[in-house]
């Protein structure tokens, strides 16, 4: 055997271990979760499901529920931390939603995605799991006339268990509080633009994984420091499996093969379209730059929270107003692949 084949399995092996230690842990963290509406009983055998953490997103639900609703979700499995602004109250109301509670520590739970394993060894296994922020809005070629179980009865006819979506960053075009939204509007009647050419891309070992960096908060936020900018690169719909796991956000998974959603060739991939940049982001920025929950080692982020406190025009003359999955398919920011 080369010494390259050894590494290799020496490698697969750290890696099947570390992905146990994961789904260990998310096994100890089901006692954090306290059920408040359980409707997983009614999951169908082929429902497609969403899985998401949240923490005050009244304003943003109306549309992210009906968008989801819109594109063939069954059911929606969501986590919430310590809201207080009405979102427990509005998720139990809505009869396609299982909901439970929690009150620890984001952060201390891999950013939530202890409690979402959890949820999705219990009720994900074989099912097409989509694990989405509430912020993030899924695209896809054909996406207003295919809906999701289009796309996933073709990835599941290909052999495909893992689907691409790079996210996007939107924004308006003058201060970010400037313009106000209501709730159930579309984000994207005042998140207009985008950033359309400023990004990295490299391949990371050992989980063969892209890495992609770019937008505008790489452009404005972290122009000094560019290995700190957000990472855009994930992979949010999968046909789970109880063995699996997320490493960071959905930025990589394990088993390792499934992160191989790209390929030399042209392969169907989509975007998350990132609503972000909302007019509630000063506030918001106030208020975790205080909870410290949404990075490891924050402090080193204050200047990005501060940045955004004084609500930031985002908008330049290289600017890219949004007109559809068409135009960011010729932009090269996602494909259909063979999925004609």
């Amino acid at each position: 055997m080369t010494q390259l084949a050894q590494h290799d399995l020496w490698t697969g092996y750290k890696l099947r271990w570390k992905r146990r230690r994961l789904l260990f842990r998310a096994f100890r963290k089901r006692r954090q979760l306290e059920p408040i509406i359980d409707r997983t009983g009614s999951i169908p055998s082929d429902g497609i499901l969403v899985f998401t953490t949240v923490r005050n997103e009244a304003l943003r639900l109306p549309f992210f529920l009906d968008h989801y609703r819109r594109l063939g979700v069954t059911q929606f499995l969501i986590v919430d931390n310590g809201s207080t602004d009405g979102t427990k109250e509005l998720l139990a109301d809505q009869p396609d939603v299982s909901l439970w509670h929690t009150s620890y520590s984001y952060r201390l739970s891999r950013f939530g995605l202890d409690w979402l394993t959890w949820l999705m060894i219990r009720h994900g296994h074989d099912h097409w799991c989509l694990t989405v922020d509430a912020d993030e809005i899924l695209i896809y070629p054909h996406w207003e006339t295919r809906p999701l179980p289009a796309l996933t009865e073709w990835l599941d006819e290909c052999d495909t268990r893992s689907f691409a979506a790079m996210m996007i960053d939107m924004y308006p075009k003058g201060p970010v509080n400037a313009q106000r939204y209501e709730a159930g509007q579309d984000p994207f009647d005042v998140l207009e633009w985008f950033d359309r050419g400023n990004y990295r891309i490299q391949m990371q070992d050992p989980l063969k994984n892209l890495w992609i960096q770019g937008g505008v908060r790489a452009r404005m936020f972290f122009g000094d420091r560019p290995e700190r900018s957000p990472t855009m690169n994930k992979t949010p719909l999968v046909r789970w499996d109880r063995r699996y796991a997320y490493l960071n956000s959905t930025h990589a998974l394990l088993p390792r093969r499934l992160n191989e959603v790209y390929a030399e060739q042209e392969k169907l991939s989509g975007l998350l379209l990132h609503t972000k940049f909302l007019d509630t982001i000063v506030e918001k920025s106030k208020e975790e730059k205080h909870r410290k929950e949404h990075f490891n080692n924050s402090s080193l982020y204050d200047s990005y929270y501060d940045a955004l406190m004084t609500a930031p025009e985002l908008w330049c003359e290289r600017s890219t107003r949004y007109l559809g999955w068409r135009q960011m398919e010729s932009l090269g920011l996602m494909s259909r692949g063979n999925w004609i």
